[in-house]
């Protein structure tokens, strides 16, 4: 950062002395001092065609590189435009900056109508975020981004939205660099050492690996292995064990039949994971031995499932500590059998319509290379795949899974291939969902991004048909009028393909990873090839 900059300026440049390379956004008027600060840094700007695909863009950026996403957005409508995104974000732990512009101090909650008021923007953003705050002064915006920063890297990773206001942005910020980042908390030897005692007395121990374990996959895998135990991973920690280890049970915590091996379990092992609804979808999980848990988060430790030992940390972190005070357990026969019965049930149990998804999944995974990305939808098939679709390592599956908005794979797919360009990378969306971010095709062509846009047609909101028909209700609003997808990706510029078998879709598949931009490949329901 350089003297005689002004705010708006400075907030540019601490990105790029954090270490920020791409942010997200659309220009406007309240902006333009954000944009003066682009000019000349090695900040990549990626303008997008709806807010909300700029936030579910930096999403995708999270989830594929580990880093903070960035959006830079305009007060009022451009801010609340981007709030479904940020809740997700904030419901999956993803990391990810909002930077935006609100207006002037002397404004704030005045009423005066000005330009894209909002009584609070500030309100409006707090149950979104890990924090909001205004920026007062051109003084306060560095320790703002460090706190930013800090936040990320110490602590549960969630959005935090720091606006400017108008006048502080023109003002002159003093130069600053990017202030030193806090790590984690550190375990407590006292929690290692119990936790040691813990697993030395269990006899049937079983381990959940949730999405808080995607940065020490190998210390799950040498976790369970040393201790044998059979490991379940929630839909966020898919692929931390690879699912055809002999000790992984899949990502199968939603049947019950996993669950009643959980109720077995002398010791279940909760890593990483809040136990929440969307990672098991009954009323409540019955853990009938001891629970360990192990997480970065305190009050995440207690909420709900009261452990009998709770260890606050990163996962990493404990794990390392933990793994030397271990002894190996070298009869793992009773542990793989169950892994194996678990998997079988599972498999055993696919209905008439996950078969059918079943099949367009495995061509998936065959056309997929190993550390592919899948960036998914609300949709069935997703639901099917978010157990059914094998991944042998972490961040490969990105589902939009505790707020469950729909739109998110396709600017989440965009999000991922500028993240880690040298991987291939899919958008597996259904008609509904995609509909509510197509626009962002766009923005895949002007990147000249090759992306697979794969779409499940099934000219109607599945899910919800079939759930008012189970209780009764007269189907309302779920069988809308779709528009010709072929054409609708052609007009933006995209390859556009309807295979008519499994291999022509692998075929599909395979030359979108190598394309000069993004295809889009429709798969209807009742195509004859699935029969």
């Amino acid at each position: 950062m350089t003297a005689n900059q002004t705010c708006g300026q400075a907030a540019i440049a601490l990105l790029e002395a954090h270490g920020v390379d791409t942010v997200f956004g659309i220009p406007g008027v309240h902006t333009l001092e954000f944009y003066r600060g682009l000019a000349g840094t090695r900040l990549r700007h990626v303008a997008v065609r709806h807010e909300q695909g700029a936030g579910f863009m930096a999403d995708g950026y999270a989830r594929a590189s580990g880093r903070p996403g960035v959006c830079l957005l305009i007060t009022g409508p451009g801010l609340t435009n981007a709030a479904t995104a940020i809740g997700q974000a904030f419901s999956d732990s993803v990391p990810m900056l909002v930077l935006s512009s609100v207006n002037a101090r002397d404004d704030l909650g005045k009423g005066r109508g000005r330009l894209h008021e909002i009584t609070s923007q500030q309100a409006a953003m707090a149950p979104l975020t890990a924090f909001s705050r205004t920026i007062g002064s051109p003084e306060a915006l560095a320790p703002a981004m460090a706190d930013a920063f800090d936040a990320f890297a110490a602590a549960r990773p969630r959005p935090v939205h720091l606006e400017v206001p108008l006048d502080v942005m023109l003002e002159t910020a003093a130069p600053a660099t990017a202030a030193k980042r806090r790590g984690p908390p550190a375990p407590d030897p006292a929690g290692i050492a119990a936790a040691a005692r813990l697993i030395a007395a269990a006899t049937r121990p079983l381990v959940i690996a949730g999405g808080g374990t995607v940065d020490c996959a190998a210390a799950v895998q040498a976790l369970v292995e040393r201790i044998g135990a059979p490991v379940v991973t929630t839909v966020a920690g898919k692929g931390v064990v690879p699912a055809d280890h002999p000790l992984s049970a899949g990502a199968t915590l939603a049947f019950r039949s996993t669950q009643e091996a959980v109720a077995a379990a002398d010791l279940a092992i909760v890593i990483g994971s809040e136990l929440a609804e969307t990672d098991y979808w009954t009323d409540r999980l019955t853990f009938g031995g001891r629970l360990l848990r192990i997480d970065i988060d305190a009050p995440t430790l207690v909420r709900d499932y009261p452990p009998t030992l709770g260890v606050q940390g990163d996962s990493g972190a404990v794990l390392a500590a933990l793994l030397p005070q271990l002894a190996a357990q070298p009869d793992q026969g009773a542990a793989q059998a169950t892994a194996a019965r678990l998997r079988a049930q599972y498999a055993a149990s696919l209905g008439p319509l996950s078969r059918r998804h079943a099949k367009v999944l495995d061509a998936l995974r065959r056309a997929l290379p190993a550390d592919g990305i899948v960036a998914t939808d609300m949709t069935q098939i997703a639901y099917t795949a978010n157990h059914y679709f094998p991944c042998s390592r972490p961040r490969c599956w990105f589902h939009p899974n505790g707020y469950g908005t729909l739109g998110y794979a396709l600017p989440a797919a965009i999000g991922a291939k500028l993240a880690v360009p040298g991987r291939a990378v899919v958008a597996l969306a259904g008609d509904a969902g995609l509909l509510f971010t197509v626009q962002e095709l766009g923005t895949a062509v002007e990147l000249g991004l090759p992306l697979a846009v794969l779409l499940w047609n099934n000219d109607a909101l599945g899910q919800i048909a079939g759930d008012m028909v189970a209780r009764g209700i007269p189907a309302i609003g779920v069988k809308q009028r779709n528009p010709d997808f072929l054409a609708l990706a052609r007009a933006f510029g995209c390859r556009a393909e309807r295979p008519d078998s499994l291999a022509a879709l692998e075929r599909s598949l395979a030359a979108a990873f190598a394309a000069d931009g993004p295809t889009l490949i429709e798969v209807r329901q009742d195509s004859a090839f699935l029969d």
